[in-house]
């Protein structure tokens, strides 16, 4: 669980559950579908990414990476998405979305996370969101000022000004994601869900990470059981609401 104390104090006082988000995060969806799948009541303070909102004092007061989502439960702020639903399902158990084997699932979470920089990062910025977010010479120098996590100055280092993503970078970012999807497309086989026959925190935090990356064009043609997955999911409210409700199609992005 990543608690932190933020600068900007307003959030604070905030009662009840916050949600800052962006629409086409992979890891904001990711909160959002627990939000929805608990019923829970939580007020939603979307960021545009693409206008880079999120690149604010005001922001960066909250969350101090300058990244989307964070929680705030009760005036406390919690930031890094697999954490923050993991926090959730523990604090409000009903409907559970453990497995039994909570190692297991734990596993996938964390999986989750430790590709994120090194390849969903790079592989939806390079194939789809580098050109759109293109910073100007003035918003650059706010980011460098504002950001203080040396991996993600590095990694958005790559791209700024006239830069582009290394051939290497992509083919790195690719190699580790057909790596990890292997891996999930094995671990399906005879299986509904990541765990077995019940749906779980694994699920959540996977399926953003296959909406996203589907839609910047990777080929899961050779994964018939991510594609079954994937399909027994979107019939879900969660994934209607929490997902094609604010990115109803990646590849329009």
């Amino acid at each position: 669980m990543v608690v932190i104390v933020p600068t900007n104090k307003s959030v604070t006082e905030f009662e009840g559950l916050h949600l800052y988000h962006g629409a086409i995060s992979n890891c904001s969806m990711r909160v959002r579908i627990t939000l929805i799948e608990k019923g829970l009541d939580w007020e939603s303070h979307p960021l545009d990414l693409l206008k880079k909102e999120n690149i604010t004092d005001e922001y960066f007061g909250i969350n101090p990476n300058g990244l989307v989502p964070t929680l705030v439960d009760n005036g406390v702020v919690h930031i890094e998405s697999n954490d923050i639903i993991d926090y959730l399902d523990e604090t409000y158990p009903e409907p559970s979305l453990r497995a039994e084997n909570n190692d297991e699932m734990m596993e996938w979470l964390h999986l989750a996370a430790a590709i994120h920089v090194p390849a969903c990062k790079p592989y939806v910025y390079a194939t789809k969101i580098a050109p759109k977010i293109k910073k100007t010479k003035k918003e650059q120098e706010k980011y460098d000022t504002l950001q203080k996590n040396q991996e993600l100055k590095d990694f958005h280092s790559k791209h700024a000004g006239d830069k582009s993503f290394q051939t290497s970078d992509f083919d790195k970012a690719k190699a580790i994601l057909a790596a990890c999807f292997t891996k999930l497309e094995v671990t399906l086989e005879g299986r509904e869900w990541i765990m077995g026959d019940k749906f779980t925190l694994a699920d959540i935090s996977w399926i953003p990470l296959f909406f996203v990356i589907d839609g910047c064009g990777f080929d899961f043609g050779s994964y018939p059981n991510i594609r079954r997955w994937a399909t027994t999911f979107k019939a879900k409210k969660s994934y209607q609401e929490g997902v094609l409700k604010w990115c109803p199609d990646f590849s329009q992005v």
